[in-house]
């Protein structure tokens, strides 16, 4: 919007460079460019403001598709005025010379024109469409028609128009319909959590069952081993057995066999002191038979002498003495 600054007589005024200023005076133009800045006397000026900025001009339609469904197009059209003399003549962009305002409401007229025009290309389009095909192409194709259609208008170049590009947001069907579009495919997909969450229970009824019988298998694992363990004890403890059993039989064997030996040594000593007792008897016996009577004697009563000292009593009787006297006498005579 203009600035106007007012004084006596005159007045100033100093536009932005976004905007192209059309002065005349007298019915004929005598200024005209963007951002201009100028003295005027306000009674025989007039002033038009055309903005030459890029403008984004939202709109929304609703459309009806081959198959009679309402659908809603979301975009934003984008322009710019080529031809600011051009515009000025055809569209009222008059400013108010006290306070820079236009006096009629110059955007609107165009946003309506620009609205038309992309909402007639929008329905010639779709109405040939069925809504299923219309939602899987998506915006592209609705995007795409708009804006060939704006730029083969022949009305925007009378206007001095030039859009610079065409945005389409979104293409929705009404709330019903989409629900009723969604519906397969939310079933779809509750039906696969369904499936995954059967098959996460399944695996975890796998995984539990897979545990059990682990830990019954451990569990009869370490039966088998301790039955091994109580057998291997057993078959130890007979082992020790049978080896202290065969270790006492060895021994007593040995005992046996060294009191054998011991034995058999005594009864062969004995049997040699009793043979060497006999012989000695015997060699003895022939010496006492073949030695004299009184040799004998003699030899007695040496004996005797020898242990006259443990003998306290010594009783010689007439029986000892008569055969020893009397062989005596033999001899003599």
């Amino acid at each position: 919007m203009a600035e106007i600054r007012q004084f006596p007589l005159f007045r100033h005024l100093r536009a932005e460079p976004t905007s192209h200023v059309l002065r005349y005076r007298g019915g004929a133009l005598t200024t005209a460019g963007p951002g201009a800045a100028f003295w005027f006397r306000p009674i025989n000026t007039a002033v038009a403001e055309v903005p030459v900025d890029d403008r984004e001009l939202p709109f929304v339609f609703h459309v009806r598709s081959a198959d009679f469904q309402e659908l809603t197009v979301q975009g934003v059209i984008t322009f710019r005025v080529t031809d600011p003399e051009l515009l000025a003549r055809r569209i009222d962009f008059a400013i108010d010379l006290e306070t820079g305002r236009w006096t009629q409401t110059p955007l609107e007229q165009l946003a309506g024109l620009l609205m038309q025009l992309a909402q007639q290309f929008v329905i010639d389009d779709l109405v040939k469409v069925e809504l299923r095909r219309i939602l899987a192409d998506g915006v592209a194709p609705i995007r795409d028609r708009i804006a060939a259609g704006l730029d083969a208008e022949i009305a925007l170049d009378e206007l001095g128009l030039e859009v610079v590009a065409v945005r389409v947001a979104a293409v929705t069907p009404t709330a019903d319909m989409e629900r009723a579009l969604q519906q397969p495919t939310r079933e779809a997909i509750q039906q696969e959590a369904d499936e995954a969450t059967f098959r996460r229970r399944a695996l975890a009824v796998e995984n539990e069952r897979a545990i059990a019988d682990n830990e019954l298998k451990n569990r009869i694992e370490l039966a088998r081993r301790e039955e091994e363990l109580v057998a291997q004890d057993g078959a130890n403890a007979r082992r020790r057995a049978e080896e202290e059993a065969t270790a006492a039989l060895v021994a007593a064997q040995a005992a046996d066999e060294r009191a054998e030996l011991g034995a058999r040594r005594d009864a062969a000593t004995i049997d040699l002191v009793d043979g060497a007792r006999l012989r000695i008897e015997e060699a003895r016996a022939q010496i006492d038979a073949q030695t004299p009577p009184e040799v004998l004697l003699a030899l007695a009563v040496r004996e005797l002498a020898g242990q006259l000292g443990a003998i306290e009593h010594l009783t010689i009787t007439p029986d000892m003495l008569t055969p020893l006297l009397a062989r005596v006498g033999r001899q003599e005579g």
